[in-house]
């Protein structure tokens, strides 16, 4: 089959949040523009001690749970482009994607198409901590402090047309860097797409870092989108390139297996997997299964935008 099932982490291989906070150096004295321009390229160049975003402004929309621990949000990743296995991208990516210089293309139905670098797009909007759950389609979750702005104030900028409707994602295909791009096993580049109201929705986050660091090669460095009520593929890596377009996109999931992973990937606990049930998850870290929430426990600020669709067949 495609996707593995989880093997379980015990909580005593995982680095405890409070090793790593000892060196969390957030950079009190500049404003966020300032620091990100002061580091330059090396800001993405160090595989260890990754440079701190900050100061970070504190944001309304993260959750209170307990986050999962950096070790296992580093190490237990889903990244195709670096192998299949969980362990893959954390041994792979680091020291082959080069993430600076890094651009991402603007471009279809919109009136200001443009070519961003990606210390231009860092000022777009002050940087935010937020706290999102992440789950994803294979049963297992987590708890994530993301670094990054609203994806809306990217699309306020570029002023979409009235012939958008959808946003189309395009992810980096190299085969030099990504040695899974070489495998058949999906069809690359990798694609993602939302609805221009899912896009616009302030939940949606293009992510720069993550517990206050810049992003990991290995979590879809250098700037990743992260969708807290869809299963986590929807929220596509190392991105290149974002297309405003009139029809729904073709994503690689849904090309892959369409009977499986639908467009819109919202969580739904009443919707199996036809190989699964998703009715319950478990949170890395624990040993028992919680039960899966609706919209990932977001329905109170996204469920509107679902009003008067049939949810098993719009999955």
């Amino acid at each position: 089959m495609l996707i593995r099932p989880p093997a379980d982490i015990l909580p005593s291989e995982i680095t405890s949040q409070a090793l790593f906070l000892q060196r969390r150096r957030l950079l009190q004295s500049l404003g966020a523009g300032a620091a990100l321009a002061g580091l330059g390229q090396d800001l993405w160049a160090a595989p260890e001690g990754r440079p701190t975003l900050g100061p970070l402004s504190a944001s309304p929309y993260s959750s209170q749970e307990k986050t999962t621990p950096l070790a296992s949000v580093t190490s237990y990743n889903n990244f195709y482009e670096f192998g299949s296995a969980k362990e893959d991208p954390a041994r792979q990516a680091p020291g082959r994607l080069k993430t600076h210089p890094w651009s991402v293309a603007v471009e279809g139905e919109v009136k200001h198409p443009r070519v961003y670098d990606i210390d231009s797009l860092l000022k777009l909007a002050p940087l935010e901590e937020r706290i999102y759950r992440l789950r994803c389609v294979e049963g297992w979750s987590m708890v994530i402090p993301w670094v990054g702005f609203p994806l809306a104030e990217l699309i306020r900028r570029v002023e979409p047309t009235g012939n958008a409707k959808y946003v189309e994602f395009v992810t980096l295909a190299d085969p030099a860097q990504m040695p899974g791009v070489r495998s058949p096993l999906l069809e690359w580049p990798y694609v993602e797409g939302l609805r221009l109201d899912e896009a616009r929705h302030p939940l949606t986050l293009l992510a720069v870092g993550l517990y206050g660091e810049v992003l990991p090669a290995q979590n879809g460095a250098p700037i990743r989108l992260v969708v807290p009520w869809k299963y986590g593929f929807k929220s596509a890596k190392s991105i290149v390139r974002i297309r405003f377009v009139a029809e729904q996109p073709r994503t690689t999931w849904v090309k892959a297996g369409p009977s499986e992973y639908g467009f819109y990937s919202n969580v739904n606990p009443a919707v199996d997997h036809p190989r699964w049930s998703q009715a319950t998850e478990r949170r890395i870290g624990e040993f028992r299964k919680r039960p899966t929430l609706p919209f990932n426990g977001y329905a109170e600020q996204v469920a509107d935008l679902y009003r008067g669709m049939d949810l098993r067949r719009f999955f």
